[in-house]
């Protein structure tokens, strides 16, 4: 569906508010972590498809206990999964947010540059006859120089 022209502000309140909301977030999860490529890549992954397992083992760890070292802590278990339950929840959340808020800055930043390139050629043409916008004119013309100087790229064989 395509989207109405962005006329939206945030004003310096808004925006101070806004990261208030989300140091609020962050304040509420102070077990958060990050992980190095390396960490992520030799971790044990638990997607969608693995909920049920997990549940299940926890069922059988509770009904078995016997079976399991003395060092094996299933309320540590729980903990995690319910810990793990809750994250997968609130994961969905922030990335329905997170894509919003880069769509819409996608969009906006298109308007932006559309109305720039507009105005650019304005400026490029009203420079040939105007005293004092080539200056501006070149000013502008310097976000096409790297532009220009790249190699074109090969044509894809099919």
């Amino acid at each position: 569906m395509a989207y109405q022209n962005i006329a939206a502000t945030l004003s310096p309140e808004d925006i101070q508010e806004i990261k208030a909301a989300l140091q609020t977030v962050q304040r509420k999860m102070p077990f958060l972590i990050t992980l190095s490529t390396e960490e992520r890549r030799k971790l044990v992954k638990m997607g969608d498809k693995s909920l049920a397992f997990v549940n299940n083992s926890i069922t059988a760890a509770q009904s078995n206990r016997e079976i399991l070292p003395a060092t094996f802590d299933v309320e540590e278990l729980v903990r995690d999964y319910q810990l793990a339950s809750a994250l997968t929840e609130l994961l969905i959340s922030v990335q329905q947010l997170a894509e919003q808020v880069d769509d819409t800055l996608m969009a906006v930043g298109s308007e932006a540059m559309t109305s720039s390139l507009t105005v650019y050629d304005y400026v490029k043409t009203a420079s040939k006859k105007t005293p004092g916008l080539k200056t501006v004119a070149e000013q502008l013309g310097e976000r096409f120089k790297a532009i220009k100087g790249r190699p074109a790229k090969a044509a894809s064989g099919s």
